[in-house]
C-alpha cells in the first residue's frame, strides 16, 4: 500500500538532508513532489536523482512571500494540486548571546519562523481553494523545547514554530487541513556534522539510544503525518530524539 497515492507534496529545503530524505520517501509511497530550495540548481539535481518523472525542483527563498506563493502556484499548475506541505527549510547562525549580531538573529528567524508561517499561510489558501483538505508539517527542533547554548536565535525560532503550528491547527481544522510539527533531536546531516567534535560527543552523551538519528527516520514521521494514518491528529508536536532530554 502506498500511503500517498495521488498526492502532491511541496517540501522546502529539500535539496539535501532531512528534506531530501522526505522527498525520496514520499515518492516511494506514491506522491509527486516539488522540492523548493534556495539553491535552485541543487533542487533540480535532487529531483533528477530521485525521480525525474515524479519530482520537480524549484528555486525558492522561504522568507520571501512572493516566492513562496509562486512555489505553491507552480506545484498546483504543474502537478494538479497541493495536498501536503512540509516547511523544512532551515539555517544555523550559532553564537553566544554576547556575540550574536542582530543580522544573525534576524536571518534565522526569517528562514525558520517567517518561512514556516509563509508556507503555512500559502498552503492553507491553496488547500482551501481546492476544497479537499490537506496536511501541513512544520519542522521544529528539540532546541525549541529545551534551548541550547549559543542558539538563542534558533531556539526562539523553533519554539515559535510550535506555537504557530498549534494556532494554525485550530484555525484550519474546520477546512479539513491538519497542521502538525516534528521536533528532531540530533540528526546526522551535513549541517550537524559541521559542528566541532567535542560538541557532537557532548550531545551524543545525552541520547539514551546511544546514536544520532538518520534523516530517513525523520522522513518516516513526516510520512505518517502526511498520510491518513494520522487522520485524527492536528496541533501535535512529535519528538524524534532517541529519548534525548525527556
Amino acid at each position: 500500500m502506498n500511503l500517498l497515492d495521488n498526492k502532491v507534496a511541496v517540501i522546502t529545503g529539500a535539496a539535501r538532508g532531512i528534506g531530501e530524505a522526505t522527498a525520496r520517501l514520499f515518492v516511494e509511497n506514491g506522491a509527486r513532489v516539488v522540492i523548493g530550495d534556495l539553491d535552485q540548481a541543487a533542487a533540480e539535481q535532487a529531483a533528477k536523482e530521485i525521480d525525474p518523472e515524479r519530482v520537480r525542483g524549484f528555486g525558492c527563498d522561504v522568507a520571501d512571500p512572493d516566492q513562496v506563493n509562486t512555489l505553491l502556484a507552480y506545484a498546483r499548475e504543474e502537478l494538479g494540486s497541493v495536498d501536503v506541505v512540509v516547511n523544512n527549510a532551515g539555517i544555523t547562525r550559532d553564537a553566544t548571546l554576547k556575540k550574536m549580531t542582530v543580522d544573525q538573529f534576524d536571518q534565522v528567524i526569517a528562514v525558520h519562523l517567517r518561512g514556516a508561517w509563509l508556507g503555512t499561510q500559502a498552503a492553507a489558501e491553496t488547500m482551501r481553494a481546492q476544497g479537499t483538505g490537506g496536511a501541513i508539517i512544520n519542522m521544529s527542533s528539540i532546541s525549541g523545547k529545551v534551548g541550547f547554548f549559543g542558539q538563542t536565535n534558533y531556539s526562539a525560532a523553533k519554539a515559535g514554530v510550535v506555537g504557530l503550528t498549534k494556532a494554525a491547527a485550530k484555525e484550519l481544522a474546520k477546512d479539513g487541513i491538519r497542521v502538525n510539527s516534528i521536533q528532531p533531536g540530533l540528526i546526522a546531516t551535513e549541517m550537524t556534522r559541521a559542528m566541532p567534535e567535542h560538541i557532537w560527543e557532548a550531545k551524543m552523551a545525552e541520547i539514551p539510544m546511544g546514536r544520532a538519528g538518520e534523516p530517513e527516520e525523520i522522513a518516516k514521521v513526516a510520512l505518517f503525518l502526511a498520510s491518513d494514518l494520522s487522520s485524527y491528529m492536528t496541533g501535535t508536536v512529535l519528538e524524534v530524539t532517541g529519548g534525548r532530554l525527556m
